[in-house]
C-alpha cells in the first residue's frame, strides 16, 4: 500500500502513529480573552509591544498556576504577584486544579493588600481565570482583568522565574522526582 493511501485511512478513522502525531491544537481554536489585553503599548514606530512595568505598588499583578509532583501525587499552586515589589502578594495551593484555587489566591492577595480599585490583574487563558467564579471575584473588588494573547510565552516570564526558583528550592529541600512547571493552555 502506498504512504498516502495508508495516510488517508488512518487519517479518516482517527488513527495516529505512536511516533509520527503531530502535538498541538487537535483542530481547535485557543478559547476567546474574557478581558482585554491592558498591557500594550504602541511605540513610536507603530509597533504593539508588551510592558510589565508599575510605578507604584498593586498597580499590576500577574497570576499563574503550577504543578509540583509529590510523593503523594501532583499539587497545583496558585500565586499573584505584584510586579513593582517581585513579591508574592496572594497563594492557594490545592491537590485539584480548579476554579477555586485562582479565586482563593485572588481572595488571599485582596485581604493581605487591601484597597486595591481599578488595578490590573494579569493572567492566562486557562480555564481557572476565564471561570465565572474568578470573574465575579474580579467584579466584587472592582478589579480590571487582562488576559494574555496564545501562545506568547514571553508574558508569562516573570511568573515562570518565580515557580522555577521554588521548584528548584523545593528539589534541593526534599530530593525527588524533578517537578515540572505547566500553565493551563486553551
Amino acid at each position: 500500500m502506498a504512504d498516502q493511501t495508508a495516510w488517508r485511512i488512518a487519517s479518516s478513522n482517527g488513527w495516529w502513529s505512536a511516533f509520527g502525531k503531530k502535538r498541538g491544537r487537535n483542530g481547535k481554536k485557543p478559547a476567546p480573552a474574557i478581558h482585554d489585553d491592558l498591557c500594550t503599548v504602541t511605540d513610536e514606530n507603530g509597533r504593539i509591544r508588551h510592558e510589565f512595568t508599575a510605578t507604584g505598588p498593586n498597580q499590576l499583578w500577574l497570576t499563574d498556576i503550577t504543578e509540583h509532583k509529590t510523593g503523594e501525587g501532583k499539587l497545583y499552586r496558585c500565586a499573584i504577584k505584584d510586579v513593582f515589589g517581585n513579591k508574592v502578594v496572594g497563594y492557594s495551593i490545592d491537590s485539584r486544579m480548579k476554579s477555586s484555587l485562582a479565586v482563593r489566591a485572588l481572595e488571599n492577595a485582596v485581604a493581605m493588600r487591601g484597597v486595591i480599585v481599578g488595578r490590573v490583574v494579569r493572567s492566562d487563558r486557562g480555564p481557572q481565570c476565564r471561570s465565572r467564579k474568578f470573574l465575579r471575584t474580579l467584579t466584587r473588588h472592582r478589579l480590571a482583568g487582562s488576559m494574555r494573547r496564545v501562545a506568547s510565552c514571553g508574558d508569562n516570564a516573570a511568573m515562570e522565574s518565580f515557580f522555577a526558583l521554588l521548584q528548584k528550592m523545593s528539589s534541593t529541600a526534599n530530593p525527588g522526582p524533578p517537578a515540572n512547571s505547566c500553565e493551563s493552555r486553551s
